[in-house]
């Protein structure tokens, strides 16, 4: 096996010069709309681990299958960063409460290839860990690449993406260089067999929406999607991308970004703001959150 380093496991971000900072960036800052951009390949990069896609196929909660209710799997999804950055103890306690009705009904049987359960920890930390990676390459496809001192900024507080679940807190790599030696090692179990890529190709394809959505908006979607994914998990998938492909994605990202500096940013923020309202409004009357 070939050993695996970083320019495989993360998307190349470009030098090229953006407008510096005012300060350096934080989570919370990312969570611009644009973060959905990349939202199915984040989906793709956590489904790709053998364990996590041994719960995904075999899993019998069909109230929050991607491919069979796509929609409530973005809400619920966007709820739960939502709820990660900003919410309160009281939000993450719920939210958690919540995830895990679901969580114990997946586990592996005695016929399933790979060992699994929703509570392990483990799995659950490389989730957690594939959300921060998309949060972090989001981030500065838009804003332009961040320094090692930035991206140490920017890295802290990221551990709430697995403690809003079963992820001990010392799990979680205490500084952003320990966290690339982390993700390097848990991608050596991204190993994608025929039955994942079938899976991997409708999430792909966008089979799950109307046909309607994917005549307007497949082919950018593919390609955002495709783009948003790091080398080694495109060769997992068995997914074609050239380099030519590679500079129509960054050059795409250089004109978003430009763009996105002219858009106020209660706009650019306020899918995610509607979303904790929503989260708070469920549960002060008691209505499902996921």
């Amino acid at each position: 096996m070939t050993t695996l380093t970083l320019d495989r496991v993360r998307l190349h971000i470009p030098d090229t010069h953006r407008s510096p900072r005012k300060r350096p960036a934080r989570l919370a800052d990312a969570l611009d709309f644009w973060m959905f951009a990349g939202a199915a390949a984040n989906v793709a990069m956590q489904f790709a681990h053998q364990g996590v896609a041994a719960g995904v196929l075999e899993s019998k909660v069909e109230s929050g299958a991607l491919m069979v209710h796509p929609w409530k799997r973005l809400r619920t999804t966007s709820a739960y960063l939502a709820v990660a950055v900003l919410g309160t103890d009281e939000d993450k306690l719920a939210m958690r409460e919540a995830v895990n009705v679901a969580h114990r009904q997946v586990k592996s049987g005695p016929d399933s290839k790979v060992k699994y359960n929703a509570f392990d920890r483990d799995l659950q930390m490389y989730v957690a860990a594939a959300i921060y990676v998309g949060f972090e390459d989001t981030h500065q496809l838009l804003c332009g690449k961040m320094t090692p001192e930035e991206l140490e900024v920017f890295y802290q507080g990221s551990d709430t993406f697995g403690t809003t679940l079963q992820v001990h807190p010392d799990m979680w790599p205490p500084t952003r260089a320990d966290f690339d030696r982390y993700w390097l090692q848990a991608c050596e179990q991204v190993v994608c067999d025929d039955e994942f890529r079938a899976y991997i190709d409708d999430l792909l394809h966008l089979r799950m929406i109307h046909w309607s959505t994917r005549l307007l908006f497949g082919n950018l979607l593919q390609f955002l999607t495709a783009g948003f994914l790091p080398p080694h998990f495109r060769d997992q998938m068995a997914i074609d991308w050239s380099e030519a492909d590679q500079r129509r994605f960054e050059h795409l990202f250089l004109f978003v970004g430009f763009i996105n500096r002219f858009i106020p940013r209660f706009i650019r923020f306020a899918g995610t703001h509607a979303m904790i309202r929503d989260v708070r409004r469920r549960i002060r009357t008691q209505k499902a959150l996921i």
